[in-house]
């Protein structure tokens, strides 16, 4: 316990790395690669001048940091290779236009896209991958730019917890230090209710009240069965698979459900739209193919591609037109189906689980206590499966997949660069603002900055904490463009608060990483990708403007939920 006084004082110096943090990324809107270390620094002179951090106690701290960080970009940096893998294949290309030829109806054909096949993308790679895939999908078929970005944003939130293999739910469990089968259950639950509500504004954004009552029925159909089948899979131990198979279930059923009368027929205006977009898409192909005889070489990239964006949709092989016609839907989802009997059997077949963890990386750190008597207590870090983690696992499924696609002809020469480039590109500049954010939280956690967080909060709010819960964590996910920073500076914040309070840790934390995932349609780096590969350039402002009330509106609901069951019902 602290020897500290509690006062206002001290309260904002604990705040003050977080303080930090916010007016660089949102003031001067730098990226979470530049305001990382920043606030990390921060952090580590407010804790050695004001709460008694002793040099000793800031290294062991970053060890486990780094511990943590290597746990986490295992499974972001190979799932981006695995993204890669199929994405130079044209696989993603593939299965996106099958499931844009399912149906003629633009609430179904927003929804399949925006919201179903985007939760399938972000179960696999995330990383602000639906909305780079998406998004330009959606224009291609007619959709108004602004409309396809923020619908994307929207509709694959629901899903970013469990999605990536759950990296940000595996960032809650290592950040409290709770069991993810006691995590899982009230995370699932209110995801599921995020599902549903992401669903609706997804189909709002399209067309207001009119798309929303016409995509009622499909929304609660599919909805039951993606936040059903994701809450049996996180609840049984599977949560590495429960956002990517809640997805692949949402396809199958999607599927059946566009063959519903009601959504079969495509609207004359339908029929316009898209045969006018594939004759604009006809006249480009052509132009392109002039260019490509001319130069004889690389293709021009289209001009939504041309904005410095992160993360393409569509592979730069000169032969892509001919690799997609090649390419069969089964075989695009190959990797897929592939990574499912993989993580299960990992998890379930009691030999190979214990043979894949059989090395593993384990370290045990002594106590550690500030000048001030805030005390850490000796225990083992973040222990990592060298060949049983997720990331491994990713690594299995991509490597299989490369000699897939090679052997069947997918490929043309210079892959293995293009995918490392691809990779490297996309996953550096995250990699070090997740790694300094990590870092700064460690810091204020062991010299009990964090503690003192707590006490304000719960001292100011009491019982309506819960409502607020959701929305702490969107405004992590808004500040570091991720869910799961967010889950790193504020899950030990939340835990903490709840224990002060007298209330349950469990839902307050589902409530956290729910609010996490929701705020990644508000998070500006996020939009900025969206809008980088649809053109929208200099307009991210317009579909914040289009996300940020059906964001809190959510967030809002479940924190309300959270507030019932904890103040009323007595759960948790």
């Amino acid at each position: 316990m602290h020897t500290l006084p509690f006062n206002v004082l001290y309260w904002l110096l604990a705040l003050s790395p977080i303080i930090v943090v916010l007016i660089l990324m949102i003031g001067f809107r730098w990226g979470g690669s530049k305001a990382g270390p920043v606030g990390w620094l921060t952090a580590v002179v407010v804790s050695l001048a004001f709460f008694g951090a002793t040099p000793g106690l800031l290294a062991y701290s970053q060890l486990k940091g780094l511990l943590l960080t290597f746990y986490v970009l295992y499974i972001i940096w190979m799932a981006l290779v695995l993204y890669n893998v199929v994405n130079e294949a044209g696989a993603i290309a593939v299965i996106g236009r099958a499931i844009s030829r399912l149906t003629g109806d633009r609430v179904m054909q927003l929804l399949i896209l925006s919201w179903v096949f985007s939760a399938f993308l972000q179960g696999v790679a995330g990383f602000g991958v639906p909305i780079a895939v998406v998004a330009p999908l959606l224009i291609g078929m007619g959709f108004e730019p602004t409309t396809a970005v923020a619908a994307t944003a929207i509709g694959h939130s629901w899903s970013v917890t469990f999605g990536d293999m759950a990296s940000s739910f595996q960032v809650l469990i290592a950040a409290t230090g709770l069991g993810g089968l006691e995590l899982a259950p009230w995370a699932a639950l209110f995801l599921g209710l995020a599902c549903f509500g992401c669903g609706l504004a997804a189909a709002h954004a399209h067309d207001g009240v009119k798309a929303l009552r016409h995509g009622l029925p499909a929304i609660l159909i599919i909805g039951s069965l993606m936040s059903g089948t994701q809450y049996l899979l996180a609840t049984n131990g599977l949560w590495n698979l429960a956002g990517f198979v809640a997805g692949l279930v949402g396809l199958l059923v999607g599927a059946v459900v566009a063959r519903l009368p009601r959504y079969r027929a495509a609207s004359a205006t339908s029929r316009a739209i898209q045969s006018s977009v594939r004759e604009q898409s006809e006249r480009r192909l052509s132009s392109r193919r002039r260019i490509e005889t001319k130069r004889a070489g690389l293709p021009r990239r289209p001009a939504w591609l041309r904005y410095g964006s992160p993360l393409r949709y569509e592979p730069t092989q000169p032969a892509l037109a001919e690799a997609e016609a090649r390419l069969s839907l089964p075989l695009a989802l190959a990797p897929y189906l592939l990574l499912v009997v993989l993580v299960t059997a990992a998890e379930l077949y009691a030999p190979l689980h214990e043979l894949l963890n059989s090395l593993v990386i384990r370290i045990r750190f002594p106590e550690l206590r500030t000048t001030y008597g805030w005390t850490t207590e000796a225990g083992m870090g973040r222990t990592i499966s060298v060949f049983g983690h997720a990331g491994a696992l990713l690594a299995y499924t991509s490597a299989i997949g490369y000699f897939l696609y090679r052997r069947s002809g997918h490929y043309s020469a210079g892959i293995l660069r293009r995918i490392a480039a691809n990779t490297l590109r996309s996953a550096v500049r995250s990699s070090i603002g997740i790694a300094s954010l990590v870092g700064m939280a460690l810091v204020m956690d062991h010299s009990g900055m964090t503690y003192f967080l707590a006490q304000g909060i719960s001292r100011s709010v009491g019982a309506a904490f819960p409502f607020f819960s959701p929305l702490i964590g969107v405004l992590g996910a808004f500040m570091t463009g991720s869910n799961t920073n967010s889950n790193v500076i504020f899950a030990p914040l939340q835990k903490q608060a709840a224990e002060l309070i007298g209330i349950s840790v469990f839902i307050i934390l589902a409530a956290q990483t729910t609010g996490g995932s929701l705020g990644s349609m508000l998070a500006p780096a996020k939009i900025i990708v969206g809008c980088s590969t649809a053109g929208l350039a200099g307009r991210e402002g317009e579909v914040l403007k289009r996300t940020l009330l059906p964001g809190l509106l959510i967030a809002a609901c479940v924190g309300a939920v959270a507030w019932l069951a904890i103040s009323v019902l007595g759960l948790g």
